[in-house]
């Protein structure tokens, strides 16, 4: 019985702890818990994709080919012609993950720099306001260290050259996007958005369970939501 009672009173502090209103807290509560919560999730983010097999193993950040180029590979996939492609998209992927943790000092630097106003905006805000901040202040400087470590990735691939030519004359029949011409700015751009995409399931997933944010203060804030 003890135990039990023990239980109940443990759930009940929490309820009431997560009963809070957001005019119950501090700007400074507020500022602290969302810098707590995004760093968090940036920092699981880094740590995900930045190991073997971050990016090339999971579905929802793999790089494949671009456009029609994607199509076709596909195809060639399925008939058992890939060998080529396959060889390439693992490099393009592995390319990424040695980028990824370039970005870490970044986050968190443009996390620490948050201010009140954003914080209190930000947690009122949609499911990846957060990770769309994050990104606003952020991408530009992230993708000037990406490029370089992704370029010197590529270069050793045999087969980033042939995509290179490939992709620029499939550019001139509107095959692929200007953008995706070369492997290394292709794969600098996906890199980017595999990186706030993994950032944003993490900050729905601390807004969807409070419980699963690291601190105390977070769990409360965002409890009060």
């Amino acid at each position: 019985m003890k135990r039990v009672a023990l239980i109940l009173c443990t759930t009940l502090l929490a309820v009431n702890a997560y009963a809070l209103s957001l005019s119950d807290l501090s700007q400074q509560d507020t500022a602290t818990a969302m810098k707590e919560a995004l760093t968090q999730g940036a920092e699981l983010a880094v740590s995900e994709l930045g190991k073997p097999g971050g990016f090339g193993n999971n579905p929802d950040v793999r790089i494949e080919l671009p456009g029609k180029l994607g199509s076709a590979a596909r195809t060639l996939k399925m008939m058992g012609m890939g060998s080529q492609i396959t060889a390439l998209e693992n490099s393009m992927n592995q390319a990424a993950e040695a980028a990824v943790p370039q970005a870490e000092t970044i986050l968190v630097n443009a996390i620490s720099t948050m201010s009140l106003t954003d914080a209190k905006s930000i947690l009122t805000g949609g499911n990846d306001s957060a990770t769309q901040y994050l990104e606003r202040s952020s991408r530009e400087q992230i993708r000037t260290l990406f490029f370089p470590v992704v370029k010197q990735a590529t270069d050793q691939v045999g087969v980033a050259q042939q995509y290179n030519a490939f992709a620029s004359q499939a550019a001139g029949f509107g095959v692929v996007d200007s953008s995706a011409t070369s492997v290394e700015n292709y794969v600098t751009e996906k890199a980017l958005d595999g990186l706030f995409e993994m950032i944003a399931q993490q900050e729905a997933s601390i807004r969807d369970n409070p419980a699963a944010a690291a601190s105390s203060l977070a769990r409360k804030v965002f409890g009060a939501l």
